[in-house]
């Protein structure tokens, strides 16, 4: 860990390189013993709710950004050992400092503080030139590395930044991977974090300078830049520099690490590159607003199941738009992607909503036969989860009959049109909420060939069922309102857990 001299930036894009090409290398790395009691003994540890900002504030010219202090760090996702640099510009300039934690249960306190750096010197760092497809990519000073210490466990990981000024905080977010072999593996949606990241004014993936909600190709985005502010459906001020993982992925770990499941955390990006590293686990699971996937996620996914890997997918929208990755400007790799098509035809809808569509290269393959069920027209949409399969074992000791409805559950996109998949079954299924168009959602679940089984929650909402940590908001939108945790979802989501545990997992890994 350095916290002396300031490393140039050439030294920085040279260890990112050299650390993400030895990623894309992943099926040489063996993997490691199982822990199955790490995640457990880490919660047992003194946690805090100081992870919070209390604090933070938007410049309305830009309406997502906090100049006053943001930053960014090189890697999305890092294994112990390794270098991360960490950017960070503030305006006026301000001396700050960076608290890390990482994120759990904790006794209910939701995270625990890991160390602290600074203080630093800030600066005003430069705002990113346009480049090619209205790339937005910040060529900033390094304040620091931090190298991760070895007894660092896999986990999501905020550093609060605090600008000694005026006190303004925002946060700095990643992931800390391991080779373990584990029960779970939790993929961060993190390429949708930054699809819709609008940092530093209307510059996500949907915008394409004439439109706000643009739905076409030639537009690429970078994690070489902040996260701004949550910009849809709600005000969510911890969402600043965070991406959406407090949104919709935190109630799940929160949980999963309260009960004491062997958890391991990775990255889409680490999904595109390691396929061999799906295989370390029992189950793999997609989590929240899960929208942005490469082909080559596609197909190590696809690959994992007919190995014998279990699939959740407690998320909606799912692997709905394809991408592809490029090499920052500097020849780190994975570090900008920009969409390429969709997964799946387009529908009569997509295509009169979103005319701009016609110009995309691909539509497949058919995300409905790796998940289940997939987007369908209207795409947004909110409703009830219903049960219509009450003797299917994911709803033992639920208590819930055919007819059954968890209230808001489903939300705000959603899957439907499920596939002829043989042995599929549909256990949830409803019409949209206050919708002008017909849609319908359906939840499913399908054997593998191993023993096996993908589920389908069809909501992006379905963590809002497992838990609300501190500083969580409810969503609510098209007429459906998650309530909140309920002892319904949590039996579904430990029946469907237990049966993967109890699965030999993927066959070669």
């Amino acid at each position: 860990m350095a916290r002396g001299a300031r490393p140039t930036r050439r030294e920085v894009l040279k260890q990112a390189a050299a650390v993400s090409l030895a990623g894309l290398v992943g099926g040489s790395v063996q993997f490691a013993p199982a822990q199955s009691e790490l995640i457990r003994a880490e919660n047992e540890k003194p946690g805090t709710t100081d992870w919070m900002l209390t604090n933070t504030r938007v410049d309305p010219a830009t309406k997502y950004r906090c100049p006053w202090i943001e930053g960014f760090v090189s890697h999305t996702s890092i294994r112990a050992g390794e270098k991360l640099a960490i950017f960070v510009s503030t305006n006026p300039p301000s001396p700050f400092v960076i608290d890390i934690y990482r994120m759990g249960y904790y006794g209910g306190k939701g995270g625990r503080h890991m160390l602290r750096l600074g203080t630093f010197q800030g600066q005003t760092q430069p705002e990113p030139e346009i480049g090619e497809e209205r790339l937005r990519e910040c060529q900033w000073e390094p304040c620091t590395t931090l190298t991760i210490p070895k007894d660092w466990p896999s986990g999501v990981y905020l550093g609060k930044l605090t600008a000694e000024r005026d006190k303004l905080q925002s946060y700095i977010i990643f992931i800390v991977r391991d080779e373990r072999r584990c029960d779970f593996l939790f993929q961060c949606s993190d390429t949708t974090w930054s699809a819709y990241n609008r940092w530093p004014s209307q510059w996500s993936l949907y915008d394409d300078g004439k439109k706000v909600w643009y739905w076409g190709p030639n537009v690429r985005v970078s994690w070489d830049r902040p996260y701004g502010k949550y910009c849809q459906i709600f005000d969510a001020p911890l969402s600043q520099g965070s991406g959406e993982f407090l949104l919709w992925e935190f109630p799940l770990a929160f949980w999963m690490e309260k009960e004491g499941y062997d958890v391991s955390y990775i990255s889409n990006v680490d999904t595109h590159r390691d396929p061999q590293g799906l295989l370390r686990a029992k189950a793999f699971l997609s989590v929240g607003h899960d929208e942005y996937w490469s082909l080559e996620m596609f197909r190590n996914v696809e690959s994992a199941i007919q190995k014998g890997l279990n699939v959740a997918f407690l998320s909606g929208n799912t692997c709905y738009g394809r991408i592809e990755f490029y090499p920052s400007s500097r020849g780190v790799p994975l570090r900008v992607f920009a969409r390429v098509g969709i997964f799946g035809p387009a529908s009569e809808g997509e295509l009169k909503g979103w005319p701009e569509m016609k110009r995309f290269r691909y539509f497949e393959p058919d995300a409905r036969f790796l998940m289940g069920a997939a987007s369908v027209w209207p795409i947004t949409g909110g409703a009830d989860w219903i049960c219509v399969n009450e003797k299917h074992w994911l709803f033992e000791g639920t208590g819930m009959k055919n007819g059954d409805a968890i209230p808001g559950l489903v939300g705000w996109e959603f899957h439907g049109n499920p596939a002829p998949i043989p042995g599929l079954e549909v256990v949830a299924r409803g019409k949209l909420l206050s919708r002008k168009s017909e849609g319908e959602y359906t939840a499913t679940i399908y054997p593998g060939p191993k023993g096996n089984f993908v589920f389908n929650a069809a909501t992006i909402w379905w963590s809002e069922g497992l838990s609300s940590p501190p500083g969580h908001l409810l969503p609510a939108a098209h007429g459906a309102k998650p309530q909140g945790p309920d002892p319904r979802v949590q039996r579904i989501t430990r029946n469907l857990f237990e049966r993967f545990r109890q699965s030999s997992g993927p066959s070669n890994g």
